[in-house]
């Protein structure tokens, strides 16, 4: 029985495949992980080859008619044993250490659930992604935990797994990190590279980004499907909990956020008011 189960949706990405099982199979204990590759049915020619020639080869590949990013993963998951799951996106690579780390925080912390850290980017870009500590009120304005996470399998099955009715594929991972959130499940940022990114400028999440309607409308889904942590009734609860902490750090913080929206947000985004926010 794998301890990880690495599952890996491709769809039309099969000049990529190769350097993501490369970088699983640099993991030296096999016995750790297993890895599921889910053709979403790809229209590229090369693509479908090439994931038929790697199941020839004994790869568990999983051919499906195109149902989505969120479905795919649901469908590998689903298919796997792993105590723990770690998602790999067919054009990005992950690096030993992930596996080994992921493995032992969550051993080693039965209260953590959720581990991920930097990522080193390639391609159209360069540099180190570091997303920082994790902050509910930053998640709530946006993803910024990336889908290469490390967790336990009861997190994909409590929250549901990844919701297929996003009006736009992109962004399920930040539902599940959402909905794991609110159920009060916790997680551990590694600040080390533990994946590569590659960046690309026509990728699916750049342009979803590029789009302020089909941001929107993400949003606005995400926060009906919440709405007992977004609407009023959590918002009342949570500040006057706050405000009872700290009378001046709250009303400090108010009057930013009237006044200086964007510093309000620069800093929230940046995790400065996480003390009163």
């Amino acid at each position: 029985m794998p301890k990880v189960s690495i599952v890996v949706p491709c769809y039309n990405h099969g000049k990529y495949i190769d350097e993501a099982i490369q970088s699983v199979e640099s993991i030296k204990d096999k016995s750790l992980y297993e890895l599921i590759i889910v053709n979403d049915g790809s229209k590229d020619e090369f693509t479908n080859s090439r994931l038929k020639e790697l199941a020839a080869q004994g790869y568990n590949v999983i051919f499906q008619h195109n149902q989505g990013l969120a479905a795919s993963r649901n469908n590998a998951i689903s298919a796997s044993s792993g105590e723990y799951i770690l998602p790999l996106d067919a054009d990005n690579k992950i690096r030993p250490e992930y596996v080994y780390r992921g493995i032992e925080i969550l051993e080693n912390n039965k209260d953590i659930s959720v581990v991920y850290g930097n990522a080193q980017l390639f391609g159209d870009s360069t540099g180190i992604m570091r997303p920082g500590p994790y902050n509910l009120q930053k998640l709530m304005l946006g993803n910024y935990i990336d889908a290469c996470a490390f967790y336990r399998r009861e997190v994909w099955e409590k929250t549901g797994g990844y919701d297929k009715n996003m009006p736009f594929t992109g962004v399920e991972d930040w539902d599940m990190w959402l909905g794991a959130s609110f159920l009060g499940y916790r997680f551990r940022y590694v600040d080390e590279v533990l994946f590569d990114y590659r960046v690309l400028g026509d990728s699916m999440i750049r342009n979803l980004k590029a789009s302020k309607r089909k941001g929107d409308a993400n949003q606005a889904y995400l926060m009906k499907k919440h709405e007992q942590f977004f609407g009023p009734q959590y918002v009342d609860e949570y500040f006057m909990s706050k405000f009872s902490g700290s009378a001046a750090g709250f009303m400090s913080k108010l009057l930013l956020k009237r006044y200086f929206p964007g510093k309000f947000r620069s800093m929230v985004e940046k995790g400065d008011l996480r003390e009163y926010l």
